[in-house]
């Protein structure tokens, strides 16, 4: 009996020995899924400076897990690790701005909420400051002819003494330094060393420089790839830089910019070999995708002033293998018909193309019709901030109305000068431009004198924004100069009214009246104010405007009582200009008249 006691206390205790064992052995795994929780917590980082607080929300480890997935963020042993390396990540942080003995301190406060506060609080100290630069040059750049380039470096060296040191500041000066070496002469450029010795009991940054440059690259041969029409002259011609030049980025990017203003190209390239056994005459690589040589274009649309219309047009970029461009355009409007052909040589080295250019066009618009011929003569330079076009005209026209039919003509001298310095031609919101027409000639009649006339027209534009709004206002005055008994066409003659002029009107129906007709005037005044803002966030390119527009025509300044147009509209901003829907009211009227337009008069 005593024996089965002994055996079933000896079993009783392996059992509960094995309970034991089994509760040991789970507590690690209960530990192990205690320390897998996700802890919440709160972050509140003390600085001076704003820029320093977001510069440590930004990057600090304890902030970057504040903004991942909730399943992401870290357990609370995980927590009190990152907590403790804080201080010095923050450190590490506030060097890259400057301050290199900064003191940070990261406290854990427990709160009645479920959620500690993590805080960090931090005083930077004394900014350190760039005491001195020194600058150390290797290869060509170290000779005579380097001796540009070495002054260009060191005085536009935008991290001067005294200024602040920042991680930032110091690779941004070190970036644009070794980009202006490379593309003024030297694309093998590098640097052989930098250091910026850091001293922080003295706030002060010693900064050290060593620039290897390499070979000096001059301009060689060009070597054209993609050419399959048009002559390598066309390319040739328009290098503007002679063998031996020295390499300039600046020079091959103008380059590149007059080829693709050809219009010949649909895309352009060029590029040298930065290889350094050629750097004496290192080939200059142009590869080209020519433009198609013929190009058709239709359309069909309606226009304010002269009403529905159907356009054709189309271009030869080499008609009979000549290096010419020409033109052709058909617009039948219902109230302006016209015909033009355009004959234009390849642009010159200095960009210059010679021009002939014929026109006929009937206009229906007013209460007469007239019937028109042109032919011109002249020379275009056309460049992104500046055009200039000279070119004699002669001119033919016929005026038919109820009172008769009057045929007359004119010969004539002239000169278009457009000026524009827009933040963008096609939708500028800042800037100016500007556009002066001059004429010199002599006109002929059938029903008055013949004579000499001058002809003068300015036009001004400006842009500015205003706060949330973008302002915008335009002017142009214009005066022919000729004897009273004079016969000048009604082409060269002024009117005011429609979309680009005054709005509230009808195109071209203000001007002198006679037998209670407005007809042409030698005096023009017309000027425009504008205010519009974009309609919504969500909307950037959709914009609401409001306007005043005032002018007229008059047979001389004295006689000038301009007349007053009012409204608002709406301007979508599309990528081939602005598109706009004008809403007016002639106060000389009383009228509301719809104006609709694209782009923008220059």
């Amino acid at each position: 009996m005593t024996g089965l006691r002994l055996l079933c206390a000896a079993l009783a205790l392996s059992l509960g020995g094995c309970a034991l064992l089994r509760s040991e052995s789970e507590k690690p795994a209960a530990k192990a899924e205690q320390a897998t929780l996700v802890q919440a917590y709160e972050l509140q980082i003390e600085a001076p400076t704003s820029n320093l607080r977001e510069l440590l929300e930004e990057h600090l480890d304890l902030a970057r897990f504040q903004r991942t997935p909730e399943a992401e963020r870290p357990s609370s042993v995980e927590l009190d690790r990152l907590r403790l390396l804080a201080p010095a990540q923050a450190k590490a942080l506030l060097e890259t701005a400057g301050y290199f003995d900064a003191q940070v301190e990261a406290r854990l406060e427990a709160r009645d909420s479920s959620k500690p506060l993590i805080r960090i609080q931090v005083t930077p100290g004394t900014p350190s400051r760039v005491r001195s630069i020194a600058w150390a040059f290797e290869g060509e750049v170290a000779g005579p002819q380097g001796a540009a380039l070495r002054e260009a470096l060191q005085s536009n060296w935008p991290l001067e003494a005294e200024y602040r040191f920042t991680q930032t500041r110091w690779a941004t000066a070190k970036s644009e330094a070794l980009a202006r070496a490379r593309t003024q002469g030297y694309p093998l450029a590098r640097w052989a060393d930098t250091a910026a010795r850091v001293l922080p009991a003295e706030h002060a940054v010693d900064i050290s420089l060593s620039l290897d440059s390499g070979p000096l690259f001059r301009l060689g041969e060009l070597r054209i790839e993609g050419l399959e029409f048009y002559p390598a002259e066309a390319v040739q011609r328009l290098a503007g830089f002679e063998p031996g030049q020295p390499y300039s980025e600046k020079a091959l990017l103008d380059f590149q910019d007059r080829l693709l203003k050809t219009q010949l190209f649909d895309a352009v390239t060029i590029d040298i070999q930065r290889e350094a056994e050629q750097s004496s005459a290192t080939p200059v690589i142009v590869r080209v995708r020519e433009a198609p040589r013929q190009q058709a274009t239709t359309g069909i649309g309606y226009h304010a002033n002269t009403g529905q219309r159907v356009l054709l047009e189309h271009l030869h970029r080499q008609p009979f293998g000549l290096p010419i461009r020409a033109r052709t355009k058909l617009d039948l409007g219902r109230d302006l018909r016209a015909a033009e052909l355009e004959l234009s040589s390849y642009p010159q080295p200095d960009m210059q193309r010679n021009l002939m250019a014929l026109r006929g066009a009937q206009d229906r618009s007013g209460d007469k019709i007239v019937d028109s011929f042109s032919i011109r003569l002249g020379r275009l330079r056309e460049t992104v901030e500046n055009e200039r076009l000279v070119f004699v005209e002669a001119l033919r026209s016929r005026e038919s109305s109820a009172t008769g039919r009057i045929d007359g003509g004119a010969l004539s001298l002239n000169g278009n000068w457009t000026r524009r310095r827009l933040d963008s031609v096609l939708l500028p919101t800042e800037g100016h431009w500007a556009k002066l027409e001059l004429g010199l000639g002599r006109a002929d009649s059938s029903v008055a004198q013949n004579g000499i006339f001058g002809r003068a027209l300015l036009k001004l534009g400006w842009y500015k924004p205003v706060g949330g709004w973008f302002a915008s206002a335009r002017t142009e005055v214009g005066q022919l100069l000729a004897a009273d008994a004079v016969g000048i066409p009604e082409t060269l003659l002024f009117r005011a009214g429609g979309d680009d002029s005054v709005r509230g009107y009808a195109y071209r129906s203000l001007g002198p009246l006679k037998s209670g007709l407005a007809v042409g005037g030698r005096s023009l005044w017309t000027g425009s104010v504008e205010l519009a803002r974009p309609v919504s966030a969500e909307l950037s390119s959709v914009w609401g405007a409001v306007f005043v527009d005032a002018g007229q025509a008059a047979e001389s300044f004295g006689q000038l009582k301009p007349d007053l147009g009012w409204g608002a509209g709406v301007r979508w901003r599309s990528p081939v200009g602005p598109l706009r829907l004008d809403v007016a009211r002639g106060q000389a009227t009383g009228r509301w008249r719809l104006h609709f337009s694209v782009g923008i008069a220059l």
